[in-house]
């Protein structure tokens, strides 16, 4: 695998104004600013994690709510995953993890099938409620999966096996995330072409 797994993408609507770029194959790098402070951190542990750097400039009506600048942004970052990964040509395709953050345990599996598909769960009642950092509801964690995976063509299954505090419950699922999408999207010198039995992923 020689050329470069990048992507560079502008979005622009009445609701959110976005720039972002990714390199599957970083060190872990990033400069991140959403105008939404928790979500940055999300961002921020996901390329730390995932070892891709990542620049994100995003602005949009947070004034009104995060909601559009957080599934925008996650718009944005699936369309980008989907075009670094070209014909995904080479990789292992398949990722699992499991990662605690103290009280909280979640684990991610992703398949980059080209098929989008989300399954989450485990989250507690009333998590979809929670203000984490008095401006991001839990509710935006799975919204921004949603955007992510469909936008992406990934299989991702997401559990939260275990967890009290929302903070930690959100971070460990972005970071099993990132370590699942780590060995997912990684080349195996052992894959020749695509790594399916229909030739096409």
């Amino acid at each position: 695998m020689t050329a470069e797994r990048v992507a560079e993408l502008r979005r622009e609507t009445s609701e959110s104004s976005i720039r972002l770029s990714i390199d599957l194959d970083g060190s872990g790098r990033s400069q991140i600013s959403t105008g939404v402070p928790f979500f940055d951190h999300m961002l921020t542990a996901f390329a730390k994690h995932s070892l891709v750097d990542l620049e994100v400039e995003a602005r949009g009506d947070v004034d009104i709510d995060v909601h559009h600048t957080v599934e925008d942004t996650g718009i944005v970052l699936g369309t980008a995953i989907a075009r670094a990964l070209g014909d995904k040509a080479g990789i292992a395709r398949f990722g699992d993890a499991l990662v605690p953050l103290d009280d909280a345990l979640a684990q991610a599996v992703v398949d980059v099938s080209g098929r989008p598909y989300l399954v989450h769960g485990g989250e507690p009642a009333g998590f979809e409620f929670h203000l984490i950092g008095g401006h991001f509801t839990g509710s935006m964690v799975r919204h921004v999966f949603e955007a992510i995976t469909f936008h992406a063509g990934l299989t991702v299954h997401l559990t939260v096996l275990a967890g009290r505090d929302p903070h930690h419950i959100a971070e460990a699922e972005f970071k099993a995330f990132a370590r699942a999408f780590r060995q997912a999207v990684a080349p195996d010198a052992r894959v020749t072409g695509i790594p399916s039995t229909k030739g096409a992923l």
